[in-house]
């Protein structure tokens, strides 16, 4: 379902402005998404063929934010398609148990490693923009290190995806977008 979100935008001195966006997640997701979670990034190559890599992102009124050196071939390629998915990878629900495999028992992957609670998003990329400042590049590395990004000489590109569509799963249902569970 589709919706508004307002939002500050910088282009316009700060002011407030209402933004349209193309879904709209449940809260649990929404949670989930601002948790510094592991993530794979995908895109099309040139030759057709899909390429994954991992990746940091953040999650902010409804995009995702990645951000590439300015001479990653997956920016070259986002430019020239924009579509992209980012598959952010969870750690274990309140029971720890993980696995999607129906025979197996409960709990029998550990939490840190729980890579069926996922949520999956897909989209285009909306905006691009240098990173000149690298605030965009420090504000991931922050999230995921806890310490600002060391090369301050980098070349850097951020990216904003505008998801249009998600699937998630987990055993417990939290940000699962289906009823069935294991």
């Amino acid at each position: 379902m589709a919706g508004f979100r307002r939002s500050r935008n910088p282009e316009r001195s700060g002011r407030e402005c209402r933004i349209w966006f193309l879904i709209d997640l449940p809260a649990a997701v929404v949670k989930f998404l601002k948790r510094p979670n592991p993530a794979v990034i995908a895109f099309i190559r040139p030759d057709g063929f899909p390429m994954s890599v991992a990746t940091w992102y953040d999650w902010e009124d409804g995009l995702i934010l990645v951000n590439m050196h300015e001479s990653r071939s997956r920016l070259r390629w986002l430019r020239a398609n924009p579509k992209a998915s980012l598959t952010a990878l969870g750690e274990g629900g309140a029971s720890g148990a993980g696995s999607a495999r129906p025979d197996a028992p409960r709990g029998d992957v550990p939490p840190q490693r729980d890579w069926y609670r996922h949520v999956s998003l897909y989209g285009k990329v909306v905006r691009f923009a240098d990173d000149t400042t690298l605030a965009d590049i420090d504000r991931l590395c922050l999230r995921y290190t806890g310490k600002p990004f060391s090369n301050r000489g980098a070349k850097r590109v951020s990216a904003w995806i505008e998801p249009h569509g998600w699937h998630g799963w987990d055993d417990e249902g939290e940000v699962a977008s289906t009823n069935i569970r294991t």
